[in-house]
């Protein structure tokens, strides 16, 4: 299986992006997860000429070619990111890469909340007419006080915390197997996402 971990934040150090590098290492004998950075991306600001950046191009590229995706969100002033935020903008811009993408949301946070008022947010972004991206529903991964959660190798520390993240992961594997599946009115949603124009509402 073939995933995307995207880096929810443009911040150089991140315990996000080290959830995301533990995912990708302790996965991998059961997927593929290539990590993908927001860092870099110019803000979302309707271009004239309707041309998503290149470095959106290609992001939009391999999603399209993977399963499923997985963003791990930090939490600002109970919310995600504003580089995540705009990513999401040029992802919905005239392409439609997260189309019935199979979703996992995962976060991290200092604190004991864990992100989960950022992630409650991006489901609803992630759930828009423009995305129309396919959310696994009934979980999420919270990881609270995430500056203490890493050994020195990268490892989380707490078991009960690797047993949910192993549980969560495996529901999530079956969850794209099981969208797969779910394609009777897929091309017709697909339309109906080019279509949407908020402008014309």
């Amino acid at each position: 299986m073939k995933l995307i971990g995207l880096v929810g934040t443009n911040s150089i150090k991140s315990t996000n992006r080290q959830l995301l590098q533990y995912m990708k290492k302790h996965f991998k004998d059961k997927a593929d997860i290539e990590l993908l950075e927001i860092k870099g991306i110019p803000i979302f600001d309707k271009p004239a000429n309707k041309k998503v950046p290149d470095s959106i191009t290609e992001i939009a590229a391999k999603i399209e070619e993977a399963d499923g995706v997985i963003i791990a969100s930090p939490e600002y002033d109970h919310s995600i990111p504003a580089a995540l935020m705009s990513v999401l903008a040029w992802l919905s811009y005239g392409i439609y890469p997260m189309f019935n993408k199979p979703v996992m949301i995962t976060g991290a946070s200092f604190g004991t909340l864990g992100s989960s008022r950022a992630q409650q947010q991006l489901r609803q972004i992630l759930n828009s007419p423009e995305l129309k991206a396919t959310v696994m529903p009934g979980s999420e991964f919270l990881l609270s006080h995430s500056l203490q959660a890493f050994d020195t190798e990268g490892n989380l520390i707490d078991l009960e915390s690797v047993q949910k993240l192993d549980a969560i992961f495996d529901d999530f594997r079956l969850f794209v197997k099981i969208t797969e599946k779910l394609s009777n009115a897929q091309e017709l949603l697909r339309q109906e996402a080019e279509n949407f124009d908020w402008e014309n509402l």
